[in-house]
């Protein structure tokens, strides 16, 4: 079987290693594959299993019309049996237009719970033989804004293992990071947009220092809202608790050093970052909103709490900070439960189904 991938993105954030990840599972299985992504984005660098055929061609988004053509050109040349599109950006129209054009099966990846217009999503759905969502709650909204169930497949995001023995240890970690050794030390990695919950957890913040002095909470990432969470820390006089050493693309070497992760996002796909989280041990505090849910188990590997709530937030992380033996239990259940429905293998299996579901006209219901 071949496999056309398109993936759009730039950066190598949380989708784009999802790709990395199956795409390296795919052709160890012997699935033939080829990356179609932008010129210069930081996938199109990346290491990938032997075989694997990457083409960089020239992508503006979702008005670049030419991408059309361009692509057609690439499909009719290589001659897949599926593509799939993992992003949107200038990706799931377009890119299914020119497969389209080509009379090749198409699905699409959707990793985000933004919705979709009532109006429009049944039409633009009907583009596509097989969507997988990494969550129920992505399919649940596709749903509800009238795309066919029976088109709909969920594929959980994945993440490795981590080995016993971390890259790093916590006493390098707190000199990276300025921390005082010894601190109880939260973490929270998410873009500085306004769903990811920053203005939450600083609120809970404001709570929590008053009677615990010694907490830090390290903020990991960038976006276009880090100036305005920057300005809020340093007017509320938080500096000395709430660190920002921006984006890590070696976040996962490290997480493992956290006492705890913090994620207040109001809405969420799933979150790839949780999953590293309890990979590597590390217990979780996050709101219960999107398909949070079903990556982070209340009590199994970590605490929910309601979104937008930051008492509840801040009693939750304050529950994880005076207790070294809940750490550790929802540590161990992270681990196990990321082994048990997470693991890259289990992903890897569920694209491949979908991929044999319509490969060779089975299934082809676009229209």
């Amino acid at each position: 079987m071949r496999v056309l991938h398109v993936e759009t993105g730039m950066n190598l954030y949380g989708g784009a290693r999802q790709v990395q990840w199956l795409l390296d599972g795919l052709t160890q299985r012997g699935i033939e594959g080829l990356l179609v992504c932008p010129l210069g984005s930081a996938i199109a660098e990346a290491a990938f299993a032997p075989g694997l055929v990457v083409e960089a061609v020239p992508m503006s988004g979702d008005l670049d019309v030419g991408f059309i053509p361009r692509l057609a050109r690439i499909t009719r040349r290589w001659q897949p049996d599926v593509v799939h599109l993992h992003s949107r950006r200038g990706a799931d129209v377009l890119g299914a237009f020119a497969a389209r054009r080509c009379g090749v099966p198409v699905v699409l990846s959707r990793r985000v719970t933004n919705p979709e217009p009532r109006w429009l999503a049944p039409y633009k759905y009907r583009l596509y033989d097989r969507v997988i969502t990494i969550s129920g709650a992505i399919g649940r909204m596709l749903e509800d804004a009238g795309v066919d169930p029976g088109k709909i497949r969920i594929v959980h995001s994945s993440v490795p293992p981590h080995g016993p023995e971390a890259p790093w240890d916590r006493a390098r970690f707190e000199a990276e990071f300025g921390l005082t050794p010894g601190s109880c030390v939260f973490g929270m990695a998410a873009q500085f947009i306004e769903r990811k919950g920053h203005a939450v957890l600083l609120d809970a913040v404001g709570r929590l220092i008053g009677s615990r002095p010694s907490l830090r909470f390290v903020l990991f990432g960038r976006g276009p809202l880090a100036v305005t969470i920057r300005d809020r820390i340093e007017a509320e006089g938080l500096t000395e608790h709430v660190l920002m050493p921006g984006f890590r693309p070696d976040l996962s070497d490290f997480v493992g050093c956290l006492d705890a992760l913090v994620h207040p996002a109001l809405d969420e796909g799933l979150g790839v970052v949780l999953l590293e989280a309890s990979a590597a041990g590390v217990p979780i505090v996050a709101a219960e909103s999107g398909g949070i849910p079903e990556a982070v188990r209340d009590g199994v590997n970590g605490l929910l709490v309601p979104p937008d709530d930051p008492k509840s937030l801040a009693d939750a992380m304050l529950r994880l900070a005076v207790s070294d033996a809940l750490r550790s239990e929802l540590g161990a259940g992270g681990r196990q439960l990321m082994a048990d429905a997470f693991s890259v293998e289990t992903m890897v299996e569920g694209n491949l189904a979908v991929y044999r579901e319509i490969a060779g006209g089975d299934g082809h219901d676009a229209q």
